[in-house]
């Protein structure tokens, strides 16, 4: 029987902790071998959010386990303890796999662990990791990343992933849908964190672009040019790509590409109308377009992004359970 040893100490989350217990604590119904052996590692009783947890062990138990998780920690600004550091870096020396969810990432990172391998972790804060530890490669558009021995979970249910992406490693595919059936999670999804990550128009409203952008917005279903925003904005075309990297960190091209592409994500999640005609509202042209490039920005197709994020028909005829019945018939385990 494999032992995963969650460390939990104060200031960890509370959501991730949860994950961690529901896909490890139980094992699914008609289960032939052995399950895992769960346990919590942790200096006495902690706080995680608003609940109190009281561990089974110190964290001195962490390099005995096979499978180590370090939930998200809370505050990103703050140094995580030096004891929780050390028995991190001692468990992975003594061949435990370490998987850390959401921002647990900078625990492994203070560890050594992710020096000069690939990482993820919550979209909000992978430029935060990336700047503190430039030695870790990290990249913010998966939703996890397996090195091996070093796991790092993207944000929230992304952990979920990763953790059903763990039992499906130590036990196949099977077992790990049955899990994700009891859960009424997907056993897999596809794309990443790009599906999540929103690109408003920058908020401030004395910058330089601020009546073009919402003019931009406004005629997406326009074949737009860089010219015909530049002579929108009386401006030279160089000029034009200079005001845009500094206002959007952007290209003109390529922020005009994202509003088009956030704009699909909207019509695919609240409209019934088809990719052609998507297309069309969105200034992509063709429905083939739109898949390209959808698919390389999202990561998934326009139709499976459609029937995973569906809220609602166009004229509000759909309730929720039959929504969540769609959403569970799209990831049949």
């Amino acid at each position: 029987m494999k032992t995963v040893a969650v460390a939990v100490t104060d200031g960890m989350l509370h959501f991730e902790l949860s994950v961690a217990y529901e896909v490890f604590g139980t094992a699914p119904a008609g289960m032939a071998g052995p399950w895992y052996r769960l346990i919590g590692c942790g200096t006495g009783i902690v706080q995680a959010g608003r609940f109190r947890l009281e561990p089974d062990h110190g964290l001195d138990r962490l390099p005995s386990a096979d499978t180590v998780i370090v939930p998200a920690w809370g505050d990103v600004d703050a140094d995580p303890p030096g004891d929780l550091i050390d028995a991190v870096r001692a468990a992975h020396q003594a061949g435990a796999r370490v998987a850390a969810l959401c921002t647990g990432a900078f625990v492994l990172a203070a560890a050594g662990l992710l020096d000069g391998r690939g990482a993820t972790t919550h979209w909000a804060h992978t430029e935060v990791l990336a700047t503190r530890y430039p030695r870790v490669k990290v990249d913010p558009d998966v939703l996890y990343v397996d090195n091996g021995s070093v796991l790092t979970s993207a944000g929230k249910a992304a952990a979920m992933d990763l953790c059903l992406h763990l039992v499906r490693l130590d036990h196949g595919s099977a077992v790990a849908n049955a899990v994700a059936r009891r859960l009424v999670v997907p056993p897999h999804r596809a794309g990443g964190q790009a599906q999540f990550v929103t690109s408003p128009v920058p908020a401030q409203e004395n910058h330089p672009l601020a009546e073009l952008l919402p003019w931009v917005i406004e005629r997406l279903d326009h074949p737009l040019t860089v010219e015909d925003l530049a002579r929108q904005a009386a401006m030279s075309s160089r000029n034009l790509g200079r005001r845009f990297r500094s206002v959007t960190g952007t290209t003109p091209l390529q922020w005009l590409l994202t509003q088009r592409i956030r704009r699909a994500q909207e019509l695919l999640e609240t409209t019934d109308d088809s990719v052609e005609a998507i297309a069309a509202a969105t200034g992509m042209g063709t429905g083939t377009t739109l898949r390209r490039h959808f698919n390389r920005t999202v990561g998934v197709p326009p139709d499976t992004y459609r029937r995973t994020f569906r809220t609602s028909h166009a004229e509000g005829g759909t309730d929720r359970a039959t929504i969540s019945r769609r959403q569970a018939a799209t990831f049949p385990a």
